[in-house]
């Protein structure tokens, strides 16, 4: 029997170290891979982990792939601290880009300065919307929020692909599902630093999920909203008798956790699509609960863990297109680093404890 028992004091230099030796372990572990498959082992790791941030441009490549990742996964610690599984974020991502869509598409002539905070705005509204379905579902009914949230996942998607090739379709997209352009005005803009230029695709949506990442920092970790997450997730019981309403915190937890999740959508349409197709997201919804929990559920460890799980996602991209490296290679080495970063915190918080005894004959 294998037992895990909390650590009753986690060190900073355990914390630190955990990582580090969880990616030396995935690099011992990909050498030994690469080379029983036949490739060069250390040319494969190049690709991996130094050619995806081995110039500006794909540094800022990098920072953008995160940067849905770092929204969602920083809103989605809250309800992960207060004990609700919200799985649906990918859902959420696309109702905040259908809302601020609607609001593109009926001002598609205007050059207003005010449509962009706008849509990030309504982007949130939305998110919110579709995740108090579930809450109040799991309040009034005590429904499951884990699978209510997941199967409206797949109706978001049913229902933008509705809308693209439906009544929003562009008339003069010859027949593919896609909306009108946005007007300059609902776009985001790349980062120009003068003298210097643009550096690839960064855009001023990453420094807004950097600064969402802190302020939800703040909010979780020291103001009473927070607190009463913190304290719900750890005993609904204690929660109860501290004067918190268990069900105020439900509501609040999915509507932070949409929120991100719809500004992180509107973000991904504004900045790189330029318009509504039925395909927006890479799956950033769910990549975000890994980020999440590789974050230990602290919305600034967010940042790197997006970083990470990003650089995880180019390198694979790397080595398919420059080694020809089969996808179903590179989508083991990106599970081996991910379960071992996971496996890592595992260990940094338990005690694990192996009972060899036998049972009586």
């Amino acid at each position: 029997m294998i037992t895990l028992s909390p650590r009753s004091n986690i060190s900073f230099s355990l914390t630190l170290l955990t990582p580090i030796i969880a990616i030396f372990f995935t690099l011992v572990m990909g050498l030994i891979i690469f080379s029983f498959l036949g490739y060069d082992p250390l040319k494969s790791l190049y690709y991996f982990f130094i050619a995806p941030v081995s110039r500006p441009d794909q540094v800022a490549a990098l920072a953008v792939k995160a940067c849905p990742l770092i929204l969602i996964a920083s809103g989605l610690v809250f309800c992960y601290r207060s004990n609700i599984w919200n799985i649906g974020a990918e859902g959420q991502l696309v109702f905040g880009a259908i809302f601020s869509g609607w609001l593109a598409l009926n001002f598609l002539e205007s050059n207003s300065f005010l449509l962009l905070p706008c849509m990030m705005l309504v982007a949130i509204l939305g998110g919110m919307f579709w995740a108090l379905i579930p809450a109040i579902l799991k309040i009034r009914f005590n429904t499951n929020e884990i699978l209510v949230s997941l199967m409206l996942t797949y109706v978001a998607s049913l229902f933008i692909d509705f809308l693209v090739r439906g009544p929003w379709r562009d008339p003069m997209s010859f027949g593919f599902p896609l909306t009108p352009t946005y007007s300059d005005a609902a776009l985001i803009d790349r980062v120009y630093i003068p003298f210097v230029g643009y550096i690839g695709q960064l855009h001023y949506g990453v420094f807004v999920a950097l600064f969402v990442s802190v302020i939800l920092w703040f909010v979780l970790m020291k103001m009473l909203p927070g607190f009463k997450i913190r304290v719900t997730g750890e005993s609904s019981s204690a929660a109860i008798f501290a004067g918190f309403n268990p069900s105020h915190v439900t509501i609040m937890v999915m509507c932070i956790s949409g929120g991100t999740a719809g500004l992180a959508g509107m973000i991904e349409v504004s900045a790189n699509i330029g318009q509504l197709q039925p395909n927006i997201s890479f799956g950033y919804g769910f990549t975000a609960i890994i980020v999440a929990f590789l974050a230990r559920l602290n919305p600034l460890a967010a940042i790197p863990a997006g970083l990470i799980v990003a650089l995880a996602e180019l390198g694979g991209d790397s080595v398919q297109i420059s080694m020809g490296m089969p996808k179903v290679v590179t989508g083991v080495f990106k599970g081996l680093l991910l379960l071992s970063l996971l496996a890592g915190e595992t260990f940094n918080r338990y005690h694990i404890k192996f009972d060899f005894k036998k049972g009586n004959k």
